[in-house]
């Protein structure tokens, strides 16, 4: 722990000595370049300390992701001055040593002085993530989009042409600070007047309590004709905290499945139910979280036990990684999984038709949106709410409306 604080530090002085050349190149008033190196001192000093005290029995807290907020805000900026500078380095000292060994000139010295128009260069570049991540804290992080998606299968029940699915996922309900944000977002909801809405996890960061400012706002969500269903979440397991017994955590654990039904949502626990329309139906199934690099409880085979292949089957599984490693090749031909648990990472770059790019897509082969394989789909939502950063750039909290139509499949 030691030493990772230490190494720690040690990268960001370096980043802060970077940051701080490209300034004193534009800035020629002493008190000015005195007051920067005084003001970041006490923020290094502040965002060490903050780290220090992260307690795993308590997890996160507001205040350790709001100095998780602060790090961003304070040091990508200034990693974006440090990789200009650097790259200045690079090339000075590459124009040195050519000097050097050609005696060009033997009177200019080594290291050629740093040019201003770099380091301008640099603190523009750095502005651009300033300000998108003091925007993602005040407003991305609410910033509720309602992203519509038809899928077409020539397979779909007749009755089920243009039935529509509300999906929501990933609240982290432990996180909200803004009562009149969610609100909005559960009128967005409302305002779908889909057939079903569902749920795919992770209500709360950690513990049952966090839910319990924000049942009567979840309440809010309208009866849907079809149903309220749910599945769980790697974080509704209160597996990132160390609970003084292990009867704390069982108690925490039945708690949360509890909240589900506290908002009226329907709980899929490894089995499955049947939509009925008119005259056809299509399964529901819902399993426990799998996830590749996190808790696998899910059970595909018992949650799907006694359908066939030619059942229209929509699954709710939290993490996508279980369609790339079970679902996707699976022999009873899941038709649709709905997933989330990726956010996005709360971090990217979407402009629908030209760019869709974030870190999670190193992480997640499905990470945002619609993917398909041999007639099968996956939808990842973003999230509804956000955890560990308290903000959003570039992908926004999602409100997902799935419409299934017969027809050709979707390319």
């Amino acid at each position: 722990m030691v030493f990772r604080i230490l190494l720690l530090c040690l990268i960001l002085l370096i980043i802060d000595i970077y940051a701080y050349q490209a300034l004193r190149t534009l800035l020629k008033l002493k008190w000015m370049l005195v007051s920067y190196q005084i003001i970041s001192f006490f923020l290094l000093i502040f965002i060490v300390y903050s780290f220090m005290q992260f307690d795993r029995s308590v997890g996160q807290t507001k205040q350790t992701m709001y100095t998780m907020g602060l790090l961003l805000l304070v040091y990508i900026p200034k990693i974006v001055m440090a990789l200009v500078l650097m790259g200045e380095d690079i090339f000075r000292i590459g124009a040195g040593t050519v000097n050097y060994f050609s005696n060009y000139n033997s009177e200019i010295d080594f290291l050629a002085s740093r040019r201003k128009f770099v380091s301008q260069i640099g603190l523009g570049l750095a502005a651009v993530p300033f300000l998108s991540l003091i925007y993602a804290v005040t407003k991305g992080k609410y910033n509720y989009k309602v992203i519509k998606q038809q899928i077409f299968y020539p397979d779909l029940p007749d009755a089920f042409d243009g039935f529509t699915i509300t999906q929501i996922s990933d609240v982290h309900s432990g996180s909200f600070d803004n009562p009149d944000k969610i609100n909005y977002a559960i009128d967005l909801v409302n305002e779908q007047n889909s057939d079903m809405i569902l749920f795919t996890g992770d209500i709360v960061n950690t513990d049952a309590k966090e839910m319990h400012p924000w049942i009567d706002t979840f309440n809010r969500i309208k009866k849907h004709e079809y149903g309220k269903f749910s599945v769980l979440g790697n974080h509704d397991y209160g597996e990132y905290v160390t609970w003084p017994t292990e009867q704390e955590k069982v108690d925490n654990f039945e708690a949360i499945k509890d909240l589900y039904g506290q908002i009226d949502f329907k709980l899929l626990l490894n089995e499955h139910t049947f939509i009925q329309k008119g005259e056809d139906k299509i399964a529901l199934v819902g399993v426990e979280n799998w996830g590749n690099n996190f808790k696998k409880v899910g059970d595909i085979n018992l949650a799907s036990a006694n359908l066939t292949k030619d059942d229209f089957k929509i699954l709710m599984s939290h993490d996508p990684s279980h369609w790339e490693y079970e679902v996707k090749n699976h022999e009873k031909h899941f038709h649709l999984t709905l997933s989330g648990h990726t956010h996005g990472m709360q971090f990217g770059i979407e402009i629908p038709g030209f760019i869709k790019w974030s870190l999670a897509q190193y992480v997640y082969k499905q990470w945002a949106g619609l993917y398909e394989n041999k007639g099968r789909y996956v939808y990842v939502n973003r999230g509804f709410g956000f955890h560990a950063y308290p903000g959003r750039v570039g992908i926004m909290p999602e409100i997902t409306v799935i419409e299934l139509k017969k027809g050709k499949y979707t390319v």
